[in-house]
């Protein structure tokens, strides 16, 4: 399942996400046609390989909230100028991502992914 469609979808999209900005699991989940599939963003990003160098820290909850346990999320936020409010959430209304696209088209590790599997992943 981690190299389903849906989750090399979601690494395009978080592979887009600029320095300074963040996203939500559920406006990913939303972008992609399946906005009850805010859960499932989040199993892709538990399973993204590391490979791809994907900016994961940029991924959020809707209110802003950071990956429990993870203790430099804050830190590689903060060194991008991303800024926080009293209750340690990201301020969502300074900071999120208004999902326009950031590079060229097709250079997204989806896209890489897809070529490096060849004819087998076709269709997918």
């Amino acid at each position: 399942m981690a190299d389903s469609g849906f989750f090399r979808e979601v690494w395009d999209i978080v592979a887009r996400v600029p320095a300074g900005k963040v996203v939500s699991y559920g406006q990913i989940a939303a972008r992609l046609g399946s906005p009850r599939a805010a859960r499932t963003v989040g199993w892709a990003m538990a399973t993204a390989p590391r490979r791809l160098g994907l900016p994961c820290h940029r991924v959020v909850t809707s209110s802003g909230r950071l990956v429990p346990g993870w203790e430099t999320q804050r830190d590689e936020l903060e060194a991008e100028g991303v800024t926080f409010k009293s209750n340690g959430c990201v301020d969502m209304a300074k900071h999120q991502w208004d999902g326009k696209r950031v590079g060229k088209a097709g250079r997204g590790p989806a896209n890489r992914l897809k070529a490096k599997a060849g004819a087998g992943m076709r269709g997918s």
